[in-house]
């Protein structure tokens, strides 16, 4: 069964968690779903499965070259250790990756999609990149040329991401010794935070320990409620955009940048640096906490109906798109993602009323 099939089998269970969470969300009178943003965020879900597609693809074929030809030893994947021991080193990797997408603005161009919701719920952690495939595989190549084999790195590597789906929650508190050891909700939310105490923390992806061991472990205070988001807010429905919008903003900068290292540093400083001829030229305000308001455009019932009936139709053709990929042939491929990314644009299209979309355009003028 191939990885891609797993996901289509996992998917029921994803939408049932996120009604479950609804529902307990609506009890309670602590709502954290809006649906333009729930429909945006599992939509880069689906576009980031259809990019895997060709992704997974590269990244596997580096990791196997590795493996095979300049690892010293090729460790037994019938011994329960080198499970084990995989899963701990994928999830140690796994953090420095995460780190490095906060730290190193090329990184953060394909990592800050997960981050764009300005809200917190169970269908943001479907929210993923498309481009993450482009640089993510250097940070496991530690493990293949340790000798673990393909598919141990899979399997954990799987293990791994399906963990930190639960995470993605306000409906569940402090929970006591667990949070000390492990990422969990309240840990994780201090990571989607952009609050100055919490932003830039909290990168585990199983274990927080290696936050505690390495310094980047902050805790989440009830005096301090997190605000979701980026710095440099999305404000938009457009799934393509989602995935372009820092990219762009990095090819600007060092398009305008004079001197030739600063064209250079534009991609490998933290985000938000600047060449200072540039951010001259091309002012932007600086990030205020109490001016932060979420981004939120009138959505008609009739827009309500039409981008879910959409959705619905669209999430049925991913799941039988994904389950036949490894049937079909490159042509049919690339036709059945561009046929699915057009209806998420539209989707995107429909939640967003014109005039919100003019207004958006003129200020991106």
């Amino acid at each position: 069964m191939t990885d891609a099939q797993i996901i289509v089998l996992a998917t029921p269970v994803f939408l049932a968690l996120i009604a479950l969470e609804f529902t307990v969300g609506r009890l309670r009178g602590r709502d954290t779903y809006r649906l333009a943003d729930a429909l945006s965020s599992i939509g880069l879900g689906i576009m980031s499965q259809l990019t895997n597609v060709f992704g997974k693809l590269v990244a596997g074929a580096v990791y196997v070259l590795a493996y095979e030809a300049l690892a010293p030893w090729q460790l037994p994947a019938s011994e329960p250790w080198v499970w084990v021991a995989g899963l701990l080193l994928y999830d140690l990797c796994y953090y420095w990756l995460h780190r490095g997408g906060h730290r190193v603005a090329v990184l953060w161009a394909a990592h800050a999609v997960h981050h764009q919701s300005e809200d917190y719920n169970l269908s943001t952690a479907l929210r993923q990149t498309s481009s993450g495939f482009l640089f993510g595989w250097l940070f496991y190549l530690p493990m293949a040329l340790l000798g673990f084999p393909p598919l141990v790195f899979g399997v954990v590597a799987l293990i791994d991401l399906l963990y930190q789906y639960w995470v993605h929650t306000q409906q569940i508190g402090r929970l006591g010794w667990f949070d000390r050891w492990f990422c969990s909700p309240s840990n994780h939310r201090v990571h989607h935070a952009v609050n100055d105490r919490y932003v830039d923390r909290n990168y585990g992806g199983i274990l927080i320990l290696w936050d505690r061991l390495f310094g980047s472990f902050e805790e989440e205070r009830a005096d301090e409620p997190c605000v979701y988001g980026t710095r440099s807010p999305l404000r938009s429905w457009n799934p393509l955009w989602a995935n372009l919008q820092v990219y762009a903003d990095l090819v600007h900068d060092s398009w305008h940048a004079r001197s030739w290292a600063d064209k250079l540093r534009v991609w490998f400083k933290p985000p938000g640096w600047r060449p200072a001829d540039v951010a001259a030229r091309f002012p932007k305000p600086a990030f205020d906490l109490a001016a932060v308001r979420r981004w939120e455009p009138a959505l008609s019932p009739a827009a309500a109906w039409g981008a879910t009936l959409l959705f619905a139709a669209l999430l049925g053709a991913t799941a039988v798109f994904l389950w036949h990929a490894h049937l079909l042939s490159w042509p049919q491929k690339l036709a059945s993602m561009a046929g699915i990314l057009a209806g998420l644009w539209a989707v995107g299209a429909i939640c967003t009323p014109r005039q919100t979309a003019s207004a958006g355009s003129e200020q991106l003028a």
